[in-house]
């Protein structure tokens, strides 16, 4: 089945955040397709984490991306025809505990890609992760827009949405004449799969309390968020990159990569629905004090439905399916099913019809 067109064979493709939870993902899909690709990224930070477990043989760079000179040195001698830039400090309670950072690593740090994308004409493409908590929450059921006020309470959110100023004025800067780079910014749900260790998450917190046979404490058991799969957003995310790669500047724009309506849910429905295919997990509610964070988030992905072409092929309830599949497969048989799993998707995607994946 080709994929993406095979637009992303033999190109030279950069990934920052390689060895994070979704750009270890991304990075393994690239690879499979016949991608040439470099990584830039700092040593994972957790042990277990999914890199090192899917022992890819890329090159493989550890560089802060706060490190001008390192970045512009790096990206000179690569040449890439595609940037997707995920590198980022990711969790919100820790955005409180170092806000400084915080804000270096995701502002700063994104500035220093984007500036030295200007320095080689090789790069055709960039696409820029932000986060679906670049809004100005409401906290109201309306589903958020691309078009919709941007804000932020706590410093990750508020300093994601600075990312998406930074990025559009980039944009208008400096990428919007003849030859320049397309770049685009994207925005995804609360992302749920194999191969997160993250500390902070619903997921891991309880891949975590299983295996120290403790009861998981969640704070917020009614806060709604729109879980979708870590493939399908990345899914999202190579499709944008091929309408940049082939030069319509349309696309480069900002687009919500999110679930169905009916997979925004509430925490405590993802457990109780997780537990069917996990049934050792169990959990109490804490009764601390804790930073704020929102309560209800809705994303809008119409735009990336019409114009992209895209749509999950995964819902929710075959998200948790997979996701518990994974952790027990590492924990109970010591197996790393990723490339297993990055391959079922596929076929499910083409079963669907869905445009990116053809015969």
């Amino acid at each position: 089945m080709m994929q993406f067109g095979d637009l992303y064979r033999n190109r030279r493709v950069l990934v920052t955040g390689h060895t994070g939870f979704k750009g270890s993902w991304l990075t393994l899909w690239l690879h499979k397709l016949g991608a040439n690709v470099t990584g830039i990224a700092l040593d994972p930070d957790t042990q277990p984490n999914h890199w090192d477990m899917l022992n890819l043989n890329i090159d493989d760079n550890r560089i802060d991306i706060r490190d001008t000179e390192s970045i512009q040195n790096k990206i000179k001698s690569f040449r890439p025809e595609i940037i997707f830039h995920l590198a980022a400090q990711p969790l919100v309670r820790r955005s409180y505990q170092e806000p400084l950072e915080n804000w270096s690593v995701n502002v700063m740090g994104t500035a220093n890609i984007l500036e030295a994308c200007r320095q080689v004409d090789s790069v055709k493409a960039i696409v820029a992760v932000t986060s679906d908590k670049v809004y100005a929450n409401q906290e109201k059921s309306k589903a958020y827009k691309e078009n919709d006020r941007l804000g932020g309470h706590d410093p990750y959110s508020a300093s994601k949405a600075a990312c998406e100023i930074l990025i559009d004025s980039y944009r208008k800067s400096f990428f919007d004449g003849p030859g320049a780079p397309l770049l685009a910014s994207a925005r995804a749900g609360n992302v749920i799969g194999g191969g997160d260790w993250s500390v902070d998450r619903l997921i891991p917190d309880i891949v975590r309390s299983l295996s120290q046979e403790e009861k998981l404490i969640i704070r917020s058991p009614h806060s709604t968020r729109p879980w979708q799969h870590v493939l399908d957003c990345l899914a999202g995310y190579l499709q944008l990159g091929t309408k940049l790669l082939e030069g319509n500047r349309k696309f480069a724009d900002a687009w919500n990569f999110g679930p169905g309506l009916n997979d925004n849910c509430t925490v405590s429905d993802v457990l109780n629905r997780l537990k069917r295919y996990w049934p050792d997990i169990s959990w109490i509610q804490t009764t601390e004090k804790h930073p704020h964070e929102a309560t209800l988030l809705h994303l809008n992905h119409e735009k990336a439905s019409s114009l992209l072409d895209w749509q999950p092929a995964w819902d929710l309830e075959k998200a948790l399916e997979t996701t518990a599949e994974w952790y027990r497969s590492v924990l109970e048989k010591d197996i790393t099913p990723s490339l297993d799993q990055l391959s079922s998707f596929i076929e499910d995607a083409h079963s669907a019809r869905i445009s990116w994946v053809t015969s």
